[in-house]
Formats: structure tokens, sequence, C-alpha cells
């Protein structure tokens, strides 16, 4: 798979080093565009339709972190290149793939992009269906407490949950009801068992999942046609459980 990809540096030297570095090292990546600020890399990225940013953190008239909030969209994965490591649990936050320290180190050049390369594959296999899941099917019955008892439910029958302030809605193909807990109750009781949180609102069956659309989380269309956001922060999560 070929990765196209965008470099946004202030420093023309830095600029010039990594694209020979991906050049020489990297072959499965083509440079399709260059910018040198915050404004230009907003210009670029408007026009472009990058699988991998490759980004500095610190530019004249705002920093990366600037630049990512300000993309109303976000359908790449993002390589932060920095001298400092005082940026990492910010780079973290904003979902970084990676974290290349300068100067850089060709081999961790090559992890960085190997490890992008391995996420944009699953995604593009995942939209059409092509991954199987490795989660085994979901056995056994689970009681969850209502506001006058408890139900049981098969797992298996568990489509996915839906936070509601401090409850949270369980959704079966052919029904749903209120559990008088929150989600991350039913996220621990559904340990064990193959339910992604997918996001800090949703926890799904993975053997439900039919489909995954890419977008900075992306999103994924279960079973009975519903779809359901990905965060950004819980898209590895969710990949993982696909081979």
């Amino acid at each position: 798979m070929k990765l196209d990809a965008i470099l946004i540096e202030d420093e023309a030297d830095s600029r010039e080093i990594l694209r020979k570095y991906l050049q020489d090292y990297c072959p499965d990546v083509r440079v399709m565009g260059e910018a040198a600020s915050v404004d230009e890399g907003l210009r670029l990225l408007s026009r472009k339709q990058p699988d991998l940013l490759f980004l500095d953190v610190e530019m004249p008239f705002g920093n990366a972190f600037d630049l990512l909030e300000r993309l109303p969209e976000r359908n790449f994965e993002t390589v932060f290149v920095t001298a400092y490591k005082h940026y990492a649990m910010e780079a973290l936050n904003q979902h970084a793939a990676y974290y290349l320290m300068k100067p850089i180190v060709i081999d961790e050049l090559i992890r960085a992009v190997a490890y992008v390369k391995g996420i944009r594959e699953k995604e593009a296999r995942m939209e059409t269906g092509a991954l199987r899941s490795r989660a085994a099917r979901a056995e056994g019955k689970i009681t969850l407490p209502e506001l006058e008892g408890f139900k049981v439910v098969k797992v298996g029958d568990i489509l996915y949950c839906q936070a509601d302030d401090n409850y949270t809605r369980v959704f079966l193909p052919d029904r749903k009801f209120l559990v008088s807990k929150p989600l991350k109750y039913l996220e621990e009781a559904l340990d064990g068992f193959p339910f992604a949180r997918i996001h800090k609102s949703y926890l799904v069956n993975v053997n439900e999942v039919v489909r995954y659309k890419k977008g900075k989380g992306g999103t994924v269309v279960l079973s009975n046609g519903k779809e359901l956001s990905v965060s950004a922060s819980r898209k590895r999560e969710l990949l993982s459980y696909f081979e």
C-alpha cells in the first residue's frame, strides 16, 4: 500500500532531510506537498487528502496543535516531529500515530511509516468488509440492573450500549431498555467479552460490526444498519479486534 504524505515544517533544511529519508528508506511514501507554516499547511490540506502528515510542533505564528484544532475533519494519521520531549503528552492527546524526535533516527522513521501503513491497510480492508473479527462469539448471559429489578440477557444479543447521563441504553436486535448504571459499569461488566469502547458514548459488540468508514475517528455500521461515531483516541482499540 502506498501512502501519500504532506510535510509541514518551517525549516527548509529539516524538510529536505525528511524528504530525502523518506525517498531513500520509505519507498511506499509519496510526498504530495510541503508547507512552512500553519496557514500554508491549512491551505495545502484543504486541497490535498493525504494518508499521513508529518507535522513540526513549533512554527512561526502558531504551532501544530493550533493547526489540528482548526481542521474540521482529519482523515489522515499524524506523525509529530520535534526537538522537544515535553510535547509528547499533548501529541498523545491529539491522537498522534507516532512521535519522532529531532534529529530523526532512520529506524524510528521506518517504524513510524510501517505503523501508519498498518492502520491504513486495516481501515481500507474494514471499509470493504474484508477484515475478519478475531473475537470469539459472546457466549453466556448477564444480569443488568433496572429501576425496578434486573433483566437477564444473552451477551451475544447485545448490539451496542449508549451512555445516557448516569444511565445506559442497551440495544438488542428487537428491543432496547434502560439500565440504571453508567456506561462504565457496562464496560466493566462486559470485560472479557468482544465489546469495544469506540467513543465516550458507545460500547459495541465487535461481532456486529459490518462496515467501517474512514474519518478523524471514523464510523462503524452495525448489523442492524445503525451507524455510530468512533473517536480518534478509540480507533486503534477497535482495529485491534480485526485481522
